[in-house]
């Protein structure tokens, strides 16, 4: 009996000591414990992938839709309150009773619109290619920069101005009737008639 006694003590002193050994190599001195830390990988850019634009700035999407004169929303601050636009006031023309006159006002005012967009899309393009060269070559300093930031200010300044111009110039094109039913066919007013999906864009 003594003898078993003594080999079960030995055997517990075993455990306890194996216990100890591996509990001192996850604390520190003052009795911390810690677990194998976990190593996370750095979070990567939203911007990854971009770097291989043309134009970084720029998408090819964003590129092809200035140089095609498109409206990229620069004109909502006009069509959401109640200033129609010269394509969708053509694309509304039969329910809006447009009158022979009108339409050809409308869409002598939609080309000119449209080739000033397409102008001053390339130009702004032009402008942030520049910007983007500048700065991939190295050539660029702090008045180059403010040239270059300048340049690209104006444009876009001048390019949402001809979108919301147009906008003027359409309403003043049509009836305070006709304006009515554009938003209730477009459906900016409760109660409206399903919206006429657009061509492609709103200007």
């Amino acid at each position: 009996m003594k003898i078993q006694n003594t080999i079960k003590s030995i055997a517990a002193c075993a455990v306890l000591t194996g216990t100890t050994a591996s509990f001192a190599q996850h604390t520190h001195g003052n009795g911390q414990i810690h677990g194998t830390p976990t190593v996370n990988p750095p979070p990567v850019s939203a911007y990854a992938g971009q770097q291989s634009r043309s134009i970084k700035a720029l998408s090819e999407a964003q590129t092809q839709d200035l140089l095609a004169g498109k409206g990229m929303e620069l004109a909502k601050a006009a069509e959401l309150n109640g200033y129609p636009g010269p394509m969708h006031t053509l694309e509304l023309a039969q329910a809006l009773a447009l009158s022979p006159a009108q339409q050809l006002a409308t869409q002598t005012l939609m080309e000119r619109h449209r080739a000033d967009a397409r102008r001053l899309g390339a130009e702004l393009v032009e402008a942030e290619r520049a910007l983007d060269q500048a700065f991939m070559t190295r050539q660029i300093d702090t008045a180059s920069l403010k040239g270059h930031t300048q340049r690209i200010a104006e444009l876009q300044a001048a390019l949402r101005a001809s979108h919301l111009q147009t906008h003027l110039q359409q309403t003043a094109l049509l009836s305070p009737q006709q304006i009515k039913r554009y938003a209730e066919l477009r459906g900016y007013t409760v109660g409206s008639a399903p919206v006429v999906k657009p061509l492609s864009h709103t200007h």
